[in-house]
């Protein structure tokens, strides 16, 4: 059976991306494709690297025939997705990639984004995305929300080690790098290659930083107590990629041997041997996660590092591999594209 598939937000790069991945896959079909600013136009003038691809030309949401769409990706500016949401047809499986529906409580959303949330029954109804420990509630759920993509590469870091009980809680420092793409398309004046390369740079720094609010959701959630990370995000310039580097108080062969324990079966998350630490290089444009850990010299102390593609596993490939479930499909289906190197 082949699946057909929207995607709302088509224009903007994690929008690309799910065209990319759905191109090769063998049970879905772009059916439809949105971009309101750029309706009437055709991918290839969006997107001059998908222009071998025989796509739907990008049209207004309103114009969508829904009814003939089985799973719909939205795209969309957080903000804007909960109305875009609450009006399409109920019996649509949905998988959203914005933050509007990653934070369960309603008053930590106001917290986040500094704005009420104006659908709380669907926040309510939403599933959290992060696919390796919500497969169950994917597989049955209408509406999954995508993590963020720094959020996602820290609690591929931690989440194991938390539930283990192998570290201190009250001291977890996540200091993470990533590359530009995860600032969206749209023009920003700090992203202009004169401004950014050649350079790096703090952002959100000191607390500030909403992926904040998906770290203290699930880390309290699994710990059954407050968990606080302290967080700091790094701009790099590059166009792809996360390396987050989490700095942990717990016995650095306890922490390697239960990230290990807890990934063995997983297809997408692989932790290299003890000591070795991977590189953004070697998960770029692909659905991998790669986790490193190294003992610090203060003893008692470790160093846990982990990589992913914050386009692909952090955002687009995570969006497929929940659709996969929630179709009914293997979760692999699609997604076992090698990275690129170099």
């Amino acid at each position: 059976m082949i699946y057909n598939i929207a995607i709302l937000g088509a224009s903007g790069y994690t929008g690309g991306e799910l065209v990319r991945l759905i191109a090769t896959h063998p049970q879905m079909r772009v059916a439809a494709l949105s971009a309101d600013r750029k309706a009437g136009m055709t991918m290839a003038e969006v997107f001059p690297f998908l222009r071998h691809l025989d796509l739907p030309v990008l049209t207004k949401i309103e114009e969508i025939d829904f009814a003939k769409i089985d799973l719909c990706f939205c795209a969309l500016p957080h903000g804007t997705t909960q109305a875009v949401i609450a009006a399409l047809p109920r019996d649509l499986k949905i998988v959203d990639l914005s933050a509007d529906f990653r934070l369960r409580d309603a008053a930590a959303y106001a917290k986040w984004y500094g704005q009420p949330h104006t659908q709380p029954q669907l926040q309510a109804e939403a599933v959290y995305g992060l696919t390796e420990f919500y497969r169950n509630e994917i597989a049955a759920a209408r509406l999954v929300a995508g993590t963020g993509c720094n959020a996602a590469t820290g609690q591929f870091a931690l989440r194991p080690l938390i539930a283990a009980g192998v570290i201190d809680l009250d001291l977890i420092l996540i200091d993470l790098k990533a590359g530009v793409s995860g600032a969206g398309r749209s023009p920003k004046e700090t992203l202009l290659h004169a401004e950014l390369s050649g350079g790096t740079h703090t952002y959100s720094a000191g607390g500030k930083h909403r992926h904040l609010g998906e770290f203290d959701q699930e880390f309290s959630k699994i710990a059954g107590r407050a968990v606080q990370v302290q967080f700091t995000p790094h701009l790099l310039p590059m166009n792809r990629g996360i390396l987050a580097t989490v700095y942990v108080k717990g016995d650095p062969a306890v922490v390697h041997q239960t990230l290990g324990a807890a990934y063995a079966a997983e297809p997408f998350l692989h932790v290299l041997p003890f000591g070795a630490l991977p590189s953004t290089r070697d998960v770029a444009g692909s659905n991998f996660c790669h986790i490193g850990v190294i003992g610090d010299r203060l003893p008692g102390r470790a160093v846990v590092v982990a990589v992913l593609d914050n386009l692909n596993k952090g955002s687009s490939g995570q969006a497929v591999q929940n659709a996969n479930l929630m179709l009914g499909l293997p979760e692999t289906m699609g997604l076992m594209l090698a990275p690129i190197f170099p």
